[in-house]
């Protein structure tokens, strides 16, 4: 038996077509101004060689700031997508990230605010991306069938990797665009702009405006509240969020799942972080001596990530996935993508660097979408704002971690040694959960339902002991 939402709207899945063009826009803007950040910290603040210490520093609590607030916000995100209007969260957050994107721009166009003090308002955006991200994860589930869920399914993991496909490239030259109208002699406003960075920010928060006009146009379902206890009364927030988490616990399979993931995120979280030192350091005899400078070498090694992503994507939409044991379909790709990152780590190549970060944009979208679609054949629809939100949170709590790892590891060994070492802890992980007896239950929908019955029989009969 299924939980997948038995009658969407006829016309749902042109709605969520529409919805997920819009939403790509405002991910394509996000995408141009956190690529156009990194060049800033990497030639502007820290330039020099001998600031590699407080460049790998400044890039991992760039990312902390904007995942650990989103990663604590996410529990409670999602009993807000469970309670409330998820079209009209959508658009509230659009309209505060597109504030938030506009202040960061003026600052850094009007004025030169230290690196310091753009933190809370990073900070600030990954707590509202948090809100966006439970109300739209929970949305186009109620808008399509559980057929056309898996192409759905496909068509988000490519959200993240059109973006970065066309974000290098677009960033790169928005933060040139000064200093080519200045060698081209041109007296205006834009020759006299430092750097193009501002530009970046201001172009991400029209984006935001856009996708918030078209949100005004949609009509989004949202399930009835659900009330779990058995007189019908709402829960309290806290007991809202604890929910969520036993629903989990009580499932061991998808709390495996969860584990796996969170080794991923854990290894891969700082791949951004890595991505640029080792343009910066690694790879810069070869790209030096193929004639790129540090921002073109960059956004190559990026783009080519985000066409594996595409391409994935595409591969996936069309296809629809594993039917059945969709649990492979999550591990293979996994040991794929540790394989791709040892490549990288190992490599002296701008070209073969490419290519590793090619393969490993191209496993992401199958291993995201088979599991999106094992939660989503899982949860209820109404339940899922709770549960998702859950599960976001203990499959990315490594994140953070590994980030605030990644400027030691990085500033006391090799950058090369740490990525490869963190790909062959997950190869070997991945590897040994192909035989995992308990993960490899966790598309029986039964046996899992049953397991979380006897586990909460067996809560409610330890509350009702006597204590002595």
């Amino acid at each position: 038996m299924s939980h997948l939402a038995a009658d969407p709207p006829p016309n749902g899945f042109r709605t969520f077509s529409i919805l997920w063009a819009s939403q790509s826009v405002s991910v394509l803007g996000s995408a141009l101004s956190a690529f156009a950040f990194n060049i800033y910290l990497a030639q502007t603040v820290f330039p020099l060689e001998s600031q590699k210490p407080q460049l790998a520093l400044a890039l991992s609590v760039t990312a902390l700031a904007f995942t650990f607030t989103a990663m604590l916000g996410a529990p409670l995100a999602g009993v807000w997508a469970d309670r409330r209007d998820r079209r009209a969260t959508m658009l509230g957050c659009d309209l505060i990230s597109a504030a938030l994107a506009l202040s960061i721009g003026l600052l850094l166009l009007l004025w030169h605010p230290s690196f310091w003090s753009l933190l809370p308002l990073v900070a600030l955006t990954g707590l509202v991306g948090s809100f966006h991200m439970s109300a739209f994860d929970t949305s186009y589930a109620t808008l399509v069938s559980s057929a056309q869920l898996p192409r759905a399914n496909g068509m988000m993991q490519t959200i993240q990797s059109l973006s970065g496909l066309a974000s290098p490239a677009i960033a790169a030259l928005l933060v040139a665009l000064p200093a080519l109208a200045r060698k081209g002699g041109q007296d205006t406003w834009l020759s006299g702009l430092e750097s193009g960075v501002p530009l970046a920010f201001l172009l991400d928060a029209v984006s935001f405006s856009v996708a918030a006009l078209v949100l005004t146009r949609l009509r989004i379902p949202s399930p009835a509240a659900y009330a779990p206890t058995e007189t019908g009364e709402k829960r309290s927030i806290l007991s809202e969020i604890g929910f969520g988490w036993r629903y989990i616990l009580d499932r061991r399979p998808l709390l495996w799942l969860l584990l796996t993931f969170a080794l991923v995120n854990f290894v891969s979280g700082p791949l951004g972080i890595f991505e640029t030192l080792l343009t910066k350091y690694q790879l810069a005899p070869d790209w030096q001596a193929r004639g790129y400078s540090f921002a073109p070498a960059l956004a190559l090694l990026t783009t080519l990530g985000s066409v594996g992503g595409v391409l994935g994507g595409v591969v996936i939409s069309a296809w629809g996935g594993l039917k059945r044991r969709r649990v492979l379909g999550v591990l293979v790709p996994m040991i794929l993508l540790g394989a791709a990152q040892l490549l990288f780590g190992a490599s002296r190549s701008l070209y073969l660097s490419g290519a590793a970060l090619l393969l490993f944009g191209l496993t992401v979208p199958f291993l995201n979408a088979h599991s999106q679609s094992i939660w989503q054949g899982q949860v209820p629809p109404a339940l899922q704002g709770r549960v998702f939100s859950v599960r976001r949170l203990i499959a990315q709590f490594t994140g953070p971690l590994s980030i605030a790892l990644a400027s030691f590891a990085a500033a006391a060994f090799p950058v090369g040694w740490v990525v490869m070492a963190l790909a062959a802890v997950l190869i070997v992980f991945c590897v040994g959960q192909l035989f995992n007896p308990a993960l490899r239950r966790v598309e029986d929908q039964a046996g899992l339902d049953q397991e979380a019955a006897r586990r909460s029989t067996r809560r409610a009969v330890l509350r009702q002991r006597p204590r002595t």
